[in-house]
């Protein structure tokens, strides 16, 4: 086959029924990415002969004579980019980039017909990031980035370092490498959703031509692990093997097999023989807590710290403040119900996955798509008994995670392959497993009881949470918990009462989702609350602001209260401030159709500005020989933005350009220990460590400069590329020089442990419109107030917030992870599993409130996980109010909304 690849003639014939996507990739063409292997996300656009196609359907074979070009062919010879690449880097229309390589082919194909018409052009890509504002504002041309200066970028729209080669196609992810002698491994995974292993019989698979190896229960390790990922690993149960001999789920892994070439591997698998011993199976959490229930886990409770395995309880949580019953007693109104949430897929377009060799010391080397490289390192080196100095762990670029990157899911079966065979192997998830062989949020059962005065004073809250952790533990004690957390300690109330449980169940495994069980239990307490506010005759709003917490008060839950956890700023008033002015302003009432209802909602949200107990990271700035700066942190980038933040925060302190700062990140060797970039700590944690490590380095060259010019330290000041002082200025090449010839390296550590930690607002507010006829919902504005404190970089965040509130919009309206009655996902492509696509995702108003924290670094916040948590409950109270039903259960898809209606209107006529 003869084809033109971005103007070079290519020669090479492609394997039977191979795609044009990995036909490109094989050949160095990295820009192309996989993102669904089925034509739904449009990562892997290309054009052919100039046509938009995507190249994961087109075969290899009809690129015979025809032009291919991929995004690393959209600029000139002469590298300056595509007017389309330079619209997307000056907007910052992308956050982890992985789509952006499609959007950007799939938008330099439009005519102007098409541009006029975004909804309908992008119908085929997906982005799971950014909320799409960002991209639209890209097409249209709107430049958001401002150009660096001195010393002044805290609090500009600063651009992304790696932007240049997200939009060129040059941005590394993790399979973005070409590994000499590469080995691909497969994975076979059970039919069955709880079963034993009675022999396994890898005969005919070795066979297979190019098969190297089949690793099954017997190969692995006996000890049980956790696949979830925190500083403090016994916050978890240990209730996992590498491979095991009894399968809990439907998708879980039974064998390994290593091959040449992903086919052979696959052929391997369909070729392993497994005899299974048939259990019984409990899919439903109340269900699996009754006496009789088929167990899950039957450990010793103590070494694998399960709560209680008999009754497939994970972990609990009871407490209470006051005396409930007495709460409810004095009330004037009392509200109780029950509230549902379903699964829903993190569906980040970078799938799972892992490549590691041993290189020429014999250390073996992880390249994950991770948010923790230095907790899996740690967990690989327990598992295999291997000192830290011999195992190291770096992240790319990361596609997307939103937690689910939280997990050591691959890393530990592609290690054990490495370590047998001594030879490099891969394993990359397709989209299917990662539907069935990866996590999902937690679906939760919360029943609600709430009761107040008839002023609108609270006197009790009480919950009862079910949470369904799936087949294995890792995350669920600690998402149990947490969700009962904020959610109540926001509100004031004399009388509180929790009871939480996190429960085993035969079906694919819950873990670490954006909000960390606190949008769950918040759709829950705001519906409630405002169904509460109505029966008392009062404003929803101007009840739940009588009752919130203000500043300088304890946050009690009936936990007990976090003794580390302050409100160190507040600004959930200003949040509200916003949500009444958006109420008032008027609007086009005539742009609504005849018959619709229109309602209004709000919700509120609270949460930690990091995990409790306590969350590690390091960093390193150094002057290079130049008079530039080198930053090592260990936080990993993924389209949350740390990078650009940490570049910002060094460069006000250093007094010089973000441009003169290179960032060296997520990689074991880099750095010292980092716990990893979840829980919002990208900024809060890692950007003090990152600000106490600058701050000493400025300190140390003025320290030198001064002594080394014989002035007082008092008469010098670090400017751009200089030390300025009396007599003149020292170039900071200079200054290290002087530096190195008497054996004084430039450098200083900066560290932070996570606490004490501070906490952030949110408010959402929605006006939206129900055609009554159909259940059709039409948003008609979206207003999302944030206290982020001292905010770092306003477009930066402002997408972070975007984006949060269009993944929380899909989990509202229609994403739901289906389990058939014999505990098999049914939804395990994008095309069966509804993803917010351009002309769902309305534009929101995002407000930042004016406040300065006095915890976070230069009085910043967090502000990745926050925005997710009071959407579902805005959404389902401005239903509410247009319809006067009260929906309980998520998601709020066309059919359940037009079902409610129709049992309200027959209900009501009876």
């Amino acid at each position: 086959m003869r084809v033109e690849v971005n103007g070079n003639p290519h020669e090479g014939e492609p394997r039977p029924g191979q795609c044009l996507r990995t036909y490109l990739r094989e050949h160095g063409w990295f820009g192309v990415k996989k993102g669904c292997d089925a034509g739904d996300c449009g990562a892997c656009t290309v054009h052919v002969d100039g046509e938009p196609v995507h190249s994961c359907l087109y075969p290899a074979f009809r690129a015979d004579g025809r032009r291919v070009t991929t995004v690393e062919g959209l600029a000139s010879t002469d590298g300056e980019l595509h007017p389309v690449q330079q619209k997307f880097l000056d907007a910052q229309g992308f956050q982890c980039g992985f789509c952006t390589a499609g959007f950007l082919m799939t938008t330099a194909a439009l005519s102007d017909d098409q541009l006029a018409d975004l909804p309908r052009a992008f119908k085929g890509n997906l982005c799971r990031c950014t909320g799409y504002r960002a991209i639209e504002d890209a097409v249209r041309g709107v430049c958001h980035v401002e150009a660096p200066s001195p010393g002044e970028s805290v609090g500009r729209n600063l651009p992304a370092p790696a932007g240049p080669q997200v939009v060129a196609g040059t941005a590394r992810y993790t399979f973005d490498i070409d590994v000499p002698g590469l080995l691909h491994m497969k994975l076979l995974r059970s039919p069955h959703a709880h079963a034993r292993i009675t022999a396994i019989d890898t005969t005919a698979a070795l066979r297979v031509p190019g098969v190297h190896a089949v690793f099954t229960h017997l190969d692995a390790p006996e000890r049980h692990f956790s696949t979830a990922r925190h500083e403090h690993p016994e916050e978890d149960p240990d209730d996992t093997r590498v491979l095991d001999d009894t399968v809990r789920h439907i998708g879980q892994r039974v064998a390994a097999v290593v091959a040449d070439s992903e086919a052979a591997a696959e052929e391997g698998c369909r070729r392993v023989e497994v005899s299974y011993d048939v259990l019984p199976a409990v899919l439903d959490p109340e269900e699996a807590m009754r006496p009789g229930a088929p167990v899950v886990h039957d450990k010793d409770p103590a070494t694998a710290r399960i709560s209680r395995p008999r009754d497939n309880v994970v972990g609990e949580a009871h407490g209470e403040i006051g005396d409930v019953e007495a709460g409810f007693a004095q009330a004037d109104a009392v509200y109780e119900g029950t509230f549902r949430t379903q699964r829903v897929q993190h569906a980040s377009l970078e799938t799972h996955g892992a490549v590691a060799w041993l290189d020429e010391e014999g250390r073996l080397v992880v390249r994950s798509s991770t948010q923790t490289p230095f907790l899996t390192r740690r967990a690989l080196c327990a598992l295999y008994d291997l000192p830290h100095d011999k195992v190291r762990v770096m992240a790319g670029r990361v596609g997307g995670g939103f937690g689910g990157k939280q997990e050591m899911l691959v890393e530990d079966i592609v290690a054990l392959a490495v370590l047998r065979l001594r030879r490099p192997v891969k394993l990359e998830y397709t989209r299917a497993e990662q539907f069935h062989g990866a996590t999902t949020r937690h679906p939760f059962t919360i029943g609600v009881k709430a009761g107040a005065l008839r002023d609108g004073t609270l006197t009790a809250l009480q919950l009862r949470v079910v949470s369904n952790t799936g087949a294995y533990g890792n995350h669920g004690p600690a998402v149990m918990f947490h969700s009962v957390g904020e959610s109540t300690a926001v509100y004031r109330a004399p009388h509180k009462k929790v009871d939480a449980f996190a429960v085993y169940t035969h079906t694919v495994p819950a873990g670490a989702f954006r909000g960390y069980g606190l949008g769950q239990v918040m759709f829950a307490v705001e519906s409630a609350l405002d169904e509460l506010a109505r029966e008392l005759g009062l404003d929803p709003l101007e009840f739940k602001a009588k009752n919130i917490i203000g500043p300088g008060e304890a946050m009690l839950t009936p936990g007990g209260h976090e003794e580390d956890l302050h409100i160190a700023s507040y600004g959930l008033d200003q949040c509200l401030a916003i949500v009444r002015r958006a109420r008032t302003e008027p609007w086009d009432r005539d742009s609504v159709p005849e018959g619709w209802l229109v309602g209004e909602g709000t919700a509120l949200a609270m949460i930690a500005t990091g995990p409790p107990g306590g969350h590690i990271a390091d960093a390193k700035a150094t002057l290079l020989p130049d008079g530039t700066f080198d930053l090592a942190v260990g936080t990993a980038e993924f389209g949350n933005g740390t990078t650009t933040v940490h570049r910002q925060i060094a460069a006000g302190e250093l007094a010089t350009t973000v441009d003169r700062i290179i960032v060296r990140q997520s990689d074991t060797d880099v750095v010292r220990h980092d716990t990893g970039a979840f829980a919002s700590t990208g900024v809060v944690v890692a950007g003090k460590a990152t600000l106490r490590a600058s701050r000493a380095l400025a300190d140390m060259l003025l320290d030198f400069a001064a002594a080394h010019l014989c002035v007082p330290r008092a008469d010098c000041a670090l400017a751009e590329e200089a030390v300025v002082h009396p007599g003149g200025r020292l170039p900071l090449k200079e200054l290290y020089a002087a530096a190195h010839a008497v054996g004084v390296v430039c450098a200083a550590d900066g560290h932070f442990g996570g606490t004490p930690r501070s906490v952030a607002f949110n408010a959402q507010w929605f006006r939206l419109a129900v055609d009554p006829g159909t259940g059709e919902l039409r948003i008609l504005r979206s207003v999302h107030a944030a206290d982020a404190g001292k905010v770092m970089n306003p477009m930066q965040c402002r997408g972070q917030v975007e984006g949060g509130v269009a993944q929380a919009l899909g989990a509202t309206l229609f994403e739901n992870v289906r389990i058939d009655e014999h505990g098999e996902v049914e939804t395990a492509a994008f095309r069966r599993y509804r993803l917010p696509q351009y002309a769902d995702t309305p534009r929101t108003e995002v407000h930042f409130m004016e406040t300065a924290d006095a915890i976070g670094p230069l009085g910043a916040k967090s502000m990745s996980e926050s925005p997710f948590n009071p959407v579902a409950p805005a959404f389902a109270n401005a239903l509410r109010d247009a319809t006067g039903v009260r929906f309980t259960e998520l998601p709020l898809t066309r059919d359940r909304v037009w079902l409610g209606l129709r049992d309200h209107r027959v209900s009501s006529s009876s």
